[in-house]
């Protein structure tokens, strides 16, 4: 679960982290009031979505009445699909310089890494991509905790002068990360502005297995083909391509995705209607990924387990009427016989294997635009 901006900083300034003052309006008249006691701001969107400044969903206000013009262009905007509710109106402060600082889980060493860099700001998964050694790197026993000279290092990688705030600041940073069951903590940028070091903007990602026991308020935006899939225990994601997917198990999605793409066609989706579908969550999983303008086929990939095959079957048979462009499957595994004959009876051909099914998707795909 990603947190709003507003939320993160919310939980940031409790736990020590300095932030700039700001509120949280929904109307424009009010960002004028609040722009009247902050003197000039920053009126940031208010979407758990990336990219915000570069779709015009950050704009700095240096009057009342600017501030309350410029959140009314930012009210009402979709970002990457997400619709803007409501906006921070934030004090402006303006940086002397941009640094970076999250924490993350390096699954592959099975512990937390914290990463540092001096390049903040909005591109830095470019800086990531074209300069990694700018990015400065220490995993942490989650056993121990992290230790004061770990905290030191990092702080020396970003700023000397000011290292004892900053190693503060990562320790702080740190029991975020922890106390809320985070797989993301990150502030970028880190800036040293008016003379002391703020988190310019915040970003916590909370572990969905670990929300029972956070009390973090309101729920992250998700679109409505999302929210009706996570009601019904499957994970959908919108792409932007025109290849509709449903696959059982998250790596055989992502194995799927990437075969698509081989064959030279781009995913509308990721699914995974996990493992022991019903025939309810299949034909949910079908008239969700169907209902999409874009898709032009799709392909089904289920790996018969705890799932039955039989069961997806059924299922697929329900609402095959519904669907109004070419359906490409591949059925294996627990009663895969039983399910392929009832497919067969209704006149639905089966591919063999997922490079079979990717290929036929993606020519089918290229024939309906």
């Amino acid at each position: 679960m990603m947190l709003y901006e507003y939320a993160a900083k919310e939980i940031f300034s409790r736990c020590g982290i300095p932030v700039p003052g700001s509120s949280l309006i929904t109307s424009a008249d009010d960002a004028g009031a609040v722009a009247r006691k902050l003197g000039s701001v920053v009126i940031k969107a208010q979407v758990t979505a990336g990219g915000r400044g570069k779709a015009g969903g950050i704009l700095t206000a240096a009057t009342p009445d600017e501030a309350a013009q410029k959140a009314q262009r930012i009210l009402g905007m979709s970002i990457k699909g997400l619709p803007v509710k409501k906006v921070l109106v934030e004090e402006y402060k303006k940086p002397e310089k941009e640094m970076y600082l999250g924490i993350t889980i390096d699954r592959k060493a099975r512990r937390p890494i914290i990463m540092a860099s001096t390049e903040g700001g909005i591109d830095i998964e470019e800086t990531a991509r074209n300069f990694p050694e700018k990015i400065f790197r220490i995993h942490i026993d989650p056993l121990t905790g992290i230790h004061d000279y770990q905290a030191r290092r990092i702080a020396y990688s970003l700023d000397r002068e000011n290292s004892t705030l900053i190693t503060d600041l990562v320790k702080k940073l740190y029991r975020v990360f922890t106390d809320y069951d985070c797989t993301l903590a990150e502030i970028n940028p880190l800036a040293q502005a008016s003379g002391a070091i703020f988190a310019l903007d915040a970003k916590m990602v909370i572990d969905d297995n670990a929300l029972f026991r956070q009390d973090v308020g309101e729920e992250e935006d998700v679109d409505a083909l999302s929210g009706i899939a996570k009601k019904q225990g499957m994970s959908y994601v919108s792409l932007d391509g025109d290849i509709g997917c449903i696959v059982n198990g998250a790596g055989l999605a992502m194995a799927t995705l990437d075969m698509i793409r081989y064959y030279g066609g781009q995913p509308a989706n990721f699914m995974d209607v996990r493992a022991g579908a019903n025939a309810e969550q299949v034909k949910t999983a079908l008239r969700i990924v169907s209902s999409n303008r874009n898709v032009k086929a799709i392909i089904m990939n289920i790996f018969g387990g705890i799932t039955k095959c039989d069961e997806v079957a059924r299922g697929i048979i329900d609402v095959i009427s519904e669907v109004k462009v070419p359906l490409v499957i591949r059925l294996t595994g627990t009663n895969e016989e039983s399910g392929r004959r009832m497919l067969e009876e209704h006149g639905i051909d089966l591919a063999s294997s997922t490079e079979e099914a990717a290929e036929a998707v993606v020519e089918l795909g290229h024939s309906h635009r």
